[in-house]
This record gives structure tokens, C-alpha cells and sequence, in this order.
């Protein structure tokens, strides 16, 4: 009995330290993508030139800034599911932050961090002039830089191991994904008609069938990440799963 209760006492401690741990992972995101949406939306501004678009749309013309928002509000909530809610793998009522939470994650968070991260230093490696043209260094600091497409993917794969959400169904997770990047992708064509330029100097050299291409690929990849967030989430958790299917039983 005596060495029951010292494996309790320790387990008691560690779940106490993971949950500090959590709790500081979360608050670091949340701070740092608000103020790095902060000072994008007050200090950045792009210089007057032909290969960049017109200010129609302000900053939420990129899907870079659109996902910092995301990102910002989901490890608020996180934040606050931490204090209010539940990290449970299986309580007995699922408290709305804690739905919340989990939705947000699997369907928006996670695939659309890792595609801006993906497509992002993807394209910068090929050729960094149509995506992130070297003019922009003198008014995008690296560090911003670095938040906005670097650590959105650090965070969200290291919220993937420290803490439990439930998937919805595949269903419901690519049909609110797919409808998020189907409607940004309205978005870049209103875009264009009322500015006269694509947002990404890479739409500009593409012909139309390329687009079209990559487009569908933009589609695909995000489809991609979110079945692989779920094979990754089953993988990390599957210990929890199984219990959490046999407490269902």
C-alpha cells in the first residue's frame, strides 16, 4: 500500500509539472503571434512596386497573417481550456472550450500551419523572389519572419505531443478545411479583380492551366496534412485511445 501511494505521489507530480509545461507552451504562443499579428498590422509596410499587390484586402489578403490569427486564437483557447476546461482524454462531459479547442485544432491549426510553413520555405528554397521577394528584408525583420512561417510548425507539432484533442469525424474535418481554403481561394481571385495583380508573385508567372494545378495542389496538400495530423495524433495518443474506447465499451 505504501508503494501505491508513492506511485501515486509521483504521478500526481509529474501530471502537475506536464501541465505547468503545457500551460507555459501555450501562453508563449499565444503572446507571440499576437504581438507578431500586432506589429505586422501596425509597423510592416510593404514598399510601393510592381511585383507586389495593391493594398486591397490589407493584410488579410495573406494566408500567412490569416493563419498567425488562427494560430493566436487557438492556443488562446488552449490557454483557456487549460484553467476552465479539461485535458482529459475522456471526461465525463466535454466542456464547449474544450469542442472547441479540439475542432480548431485538427481541422484549422494544425494542416494550415504546416502548409504555409511547407509552401512558404518551399518556394523560398526554389526561388525566393515568388514568394518572398529580397526587397521585403528591409521592412519584414527575420524575426517576424521566423514566427510567421517557422514557428507556427514548431508550436503546432509540439501541441501535438503535449496535448490530447479528440478528431471529429474525417467528414466534418476536411469539409470545414476544405471550405476554409476553398473560400481564401475565392478570396485571391476577388483579389485580383479589383486590384489588377495576383497576391503571390508566383501566380504571375503561372499560366492558366498551371494555376489550376497548383491550386488543386494547395487542395491536395492540405487534405494530405490533415489525414496525417490524424494518423500522427492516433500514433502519439494511441495508449489513451485505447483506453478512452474501452471506458466507451
Amino acid at each position: 500500500m505504501a508503494k501505491n501511494k508513492g506511485n501515486s505521489a509521483a504521478e500526481t507530480a509529474y501530471k502537475g509539472i506536464y501541465g505547468a509545461l503545457r500551460v507555459l507552451v501555450h501562453l508563449t504562443a499565444a503572446v507571440q503571434f499576437w504581438y507578431a499579428i500586432y506589429y505586422d498590422y501596425k509597423f510592416v509596410h510593404f514598399p510601393d512596386s510592381e511585383n507586389r499587390p495593391s493594398p486591397f484586402g490589407g493584410k488579410f489578403r495573406f494566408l500567412t497573417f490569416l493563419d498567425a490569427i488562427i494560430q493566436a486564437l487557438y492556443y488562446t483557447i488552449s490557454l483557456v481550456n487549460d484553467f476552465v476546461g479539461t485535458n482529459e482524454v475522456s471526461p465525463k462531459k466535454l466542456p464547449m472550450v474544450r469542442k472547441i479547442k479540439d475542432y480548431l485544432m485538427t481541422t484549422f491549426a494544425f494542416p494550415i500551419a504546416l502548409h504555409v510553413g511547407i509552401t512558404f520555405w518551399g518556394l523560398y528554397a526554389v526561388d525566393r523572389e515568388l514568394v518572398f521577394p529580397k526587397a521585403l528584408d528591409a521592412v519584414f525583420p527575420t524575426w517576424l519572419n521566423h514566427i510567421m512561417h517557422t514557428n507556427i510548425v514548431v508550436f503546432i507539432v509540439l501541441e501535438m505531443f503535449i496535448s490530447f484533442r479528440a478528431y471529429p469525424s474525417r467528414v466534418k474535418g476536411l469539409t470545414g478545411l476544405a471550405t476554409f481554403i476553398g473560400a481564401y481561394l475565392v478570396w485571391l481571385h476577388i483579389i485580383k479583380h479589383y486590384s489588377g495583380v495576383w497576391v503571390y508573385p508566383i501566380l504571375e508567372v503561372l499560366q492558366f492551366p498551371q494555376r489550376i494545378m497548383f491550386f488543386g495542389g494547395c487542395l491536395g496538400l492540405a487534405v494530405g496534412l490533415y489525414i496525417f495530423g490524424e494518423v500522427l495524433n492516433n500514433l502519439v495518443w494511441s495508449k489513451e485511445l485505447k483506453m478512452a474506447q474501452r471506458k466507451h465499451k
